[in-house]
């Protein structure tokens, strides 16, 4: 059997696994385990992490016949120093906990992943890859945030960016489908799923991406509230009182398309549109005017724009989102191809005309599979 490797995504109360291999690209399993610390769920990240082996297990997939050479772990934040995919050990797992004032959502969860699977696989090589690895190095003016440089050089405080593993992978999966080199390309790539964010990409270097020191700037997400005048914030904490904690909480879970429009799911809201329902029309209207906005935003950054790709659960779905992001910009380039564009399909594929200056791609991203190569690339 050819080599695998076992992906795992830890949250604070979940935890998403995937076996794959590197070599064929294909992916062998893939699965959830859900309700972490709950009552009705399992303990911890180690039952976790068990209740996962057993589900590979009824699948006819046991661990010592998979061919595992290494366990990837997804980190979402490297702070400034950490980019590139790297061999977990002590001091790597000291430094990713220090930055988790950056991320105190996401490198918590994930620690406590890699802690656990050390415990319970001590024979493999443990690989973190950081979520803001491919933004390392955006340009200055594009990372720069005008504030205080000294309180930013203290404090670390620079736009980092986020889903960078999706953003190089669907860029260099689009230069592939195109058969041309991905150096040769100007992109936009927008990665729509809960979590939503774009990018502007250069001979396959990012120029920009929508989100910045936290996975919270940007676009409008599913329950994250994207762009906010900074303002609202001094004014929520002075006027009414709100803790820090509670605005932190607000703008990451109940704002964004839920809180619009209390909902999260955009079939559903595609469902409660048709009915007439203001608040999800509202919620989907300001959606999809961030997105233009930064869409337009990136075709004026790059000058000449070759290929557009939507990637990601919305993205890959959902053909009115993508209908309503590029409608009325033919002159700009964009012919989207309304067929194609309705068409089903689960593949990569072009919806826009052959004769479309920019070409608009979907391509299905694989974060696990980018992973997994990052694992074995590390390894040799």
């Amino acid at each position: 059997m050819p080599a695998t490797v076992l992906v795992l995504n830890c949250g604070s109360s979940s935890l998403k696994y995937a076996v794959v291999q590197p070599d064929t690209g294909r992916q062998l399993a893939d699965g959830i385990v859900e309700r972490i610390g709950d009552a009705e769920g399992v303990p911890d990240h180690e039952a976790a992490l068990r209740a996962a082996f057993d589900q590979l297990a009824d699948a006819g997939l046991r661990l010592d016949e998979l061919g595992l050479v290494a366990v990837g772990h997804r980190v979402v934040h490297g702070g400034p120093d950490l980019y590139r995919p790297t061999v977990v050990d002590d001091a790597l797992i000291a430094e990713v906990r220090s930055l988790s004032a950056l991320a105190p959502l996401h490198n918590p969860p994930a620690l406590l992943g890699i802690e656990v699977a050390r415990k319970v696989l001590p024979d493999l090589p443990h690989v973190a890859v950081f979520d803001t690895a491919f933004f390392h190095d955006l340009p200055a003016a594009a990372a720069t945030y005008a504030i205080d440089r000294d309180v930013a050089e203290q404090w670390h405080i620079r736009r980092y960016g986020f889903h960078g593993t999706s953003h190089q992978y669907v860029s260099e999966q689009a230069a592939e489908f195109l058969g041309v080199p991905v150096a040769s390309l100007n992109q936009i790539v927008l990665h729509l799923g809960n979590g939503a964010s774009a990018s502007a990409i250069v001979g396959g270097r990012p120029q920009d991406t929508t989100m910045g020191l936290t996975p919270m700037e940007g676009l409008v997400m599913g329950t994250r509230s994207g762009d906010v005048d900074p303002g609202v914030l001094v004014y929520l904490w002075r006027t009414a009182g709100m803790s820090v904690e509670d605005i932190e909480t607000m703008l990451n879970k109940r704002s964004g398309v839920r809180g619009l429009g209390g909902e999260i799911d955009f079939r559903v809201l595609h469902r409660r549109i048709d009915e007439g329902d203001a608040d999800a029309r509202l919620a989907y209207d300001v959606y999809i005017h961030r997105l233009r906005k930064y869409i337009g935003a990136y075709l004026a950054l790059l000058g000449n724009t070759d290929v557009i790709t939507f990637t990601a659960g919305v993205g890959e779905n959902d053909a009115a989102v993508r209908r309503d992001a590029l409608s009325g910009m033919a002159p700009l380039g964009i012919e989207l191809d309304e067929h194609l564009n309705a068409s089903p399909g689960r593949g990569a594929r072009r919806i826009s005309f052959e004769t479309s200056p920019v070409t608009v791609l979907v391509i299905p991203t694989d974060e696990e599979l980018a992973i997994a190569r990052a694992c074995v690339g590390v390894l040799g």
